[in-house]
């Protein structure tokens, strides 16, 4: 019974040491309701639809968001998105016989910049960022083309994570 009370101390120092690491969840923002205008990307690469797919990530990674709403209009908006696209490279990373590429690997260079209208304060700038992902290239065109754009998917969800957990961020500490 004696050992049984040495030990709770020990459990409550642990557990208050647990309860308060000050741990936050990156992906909660609770501060005031905003309204975010994601503008249409430039896109300078020669995939048409890119800027789309860019566009409807970034809306999907917005959503989960309770305070912050993407609107289609400028007009009422309290912080503008706005980004370009500026180039896509395929560069092979391995061959096999005949000299084939065997795996190749997706380039994606993009740039943005977040600012809150109100205040004209720019909350983030990135100038100039590479996102890579590798593929194997499959027995067929077809096989080698859905695995490029896989890829790109993958790509493109992470890059729109990046976007909103820095926006996130940003706005915390505002």
């Amino acid at each position: 019974m004696k050992t049984a009370k040495r030990f709770i101390p020990f459990v409550l120092v642990i557990f208050f040491l647990l309860t308060s690491c000050g741990y936050h969840n990156p992906y909660v923002y609770t501060g005031p309701d905003r309204q975010l205008y994601i503008t249409n990307w430039q896109n300078r690469t020669n995939d048409l639809l890119l800027d789309a797919k860019i566009y409807q990530s970034l809306v999907r990674w917005y959503q989960k968001s309770g305070h912050i709403t993407v609107t289609k209009e400028k007009a009422g908006a309290h912080l503008i998105l706005a980004g370009e696209i500026i180039s896509i490279d395929l560069p092979s990373l391995s061959y096999g016989v005949n000299n084939n590429a065997t795996e190749v690997k997706v380039l994606l260079t993009v740039r943005y910049i977040l600012k809150d209208i109100e205040t004209g304060e720019v909350l983030i700038e990135v100038p100039k960022e590479t996102w890579t992902e590798q593929y194997t290239v499959g027995a067929t065109s077809s096989a080698s083309s859905d695995n490029e754009r896989e890829a790109l998917a993958i790509i493109i969800d992470d890059l729109s994570e990046r976007i909103y957990l820095k926006t996130l961020t940003k706005l915390s500490r505002k």
